[in-house]
């Protein structure tokens, strides 16, 4: 079934939107993640880059420091490739992002980013297999053993 660039486009948005959705209402039943990542994901956050289960782990890690977070996700930008059936089989995309984190003082640690992602098309949809988010700004504390960054620096804040 050959999908239009705007079908595909809206599928990967919404991703992008449950994707945030869950890590917000931080419910982490065991296969959580297979909605959202390949079993390969690959993401790199300032804690440095995991794979697969590991990086699962690590995001669930890092949002249960926090009191509670907010993620908000605009401007999604995706481009697909076609294979060779003309079906989308590969896409790269990325978003801009704020990231609200709720220390458990309720101080807050705020984060303007940018996210870059290759997804790939699977027979369940779209799925992330790579994800890395670049800091733009970034305001208060982060959750402690995370060193401050400047921004535009490849492992500044994190996804959770």
């Amino acid at each position: 079934e050959h999908m239009t660039t705007q079908t595909h486009q809206a599928e990967i948005t919404e991703l992008v939107d449950r994707f945030f959705r869950a890590l917000d209402e931080r419910e982490f039943p065991p296969g959580w993640a297979d909605g959202f990542l390949t079993p390969d994901a690959r993401m790199k956050t300032p804690l440095g880059t995991a794979e697969g289960a590991a990086a699962v782990r690590a995001t669930e890690e890092a949002l249960g420091r926090y009191d509670r977070t907010q993620h908000l996700a605009s401007g999604v930008l995706a481009d697909t490739d076609e294979g060779t059936d003309g079906a989308a089989g590969t896409a790269r995309a990325s978003w801009n992002a704020l990231m609200v984190h709720v220390h458990h003082d309720a101080t807050l640690f705020q984060v303007g980013g940018v996210f870059e992602a290759e997804l790939t098309r699977t027979g369940d949809g779209w799925r992330f297999a790579r994800m890395a988010v670049s800091a733009v700004w970034a305001q208060g504390r982060p959750r402690a053993g995370v060193a401050r960054t400047t921004a535009r620096q490849p492992s500044a804040p994190q996804v959770g």
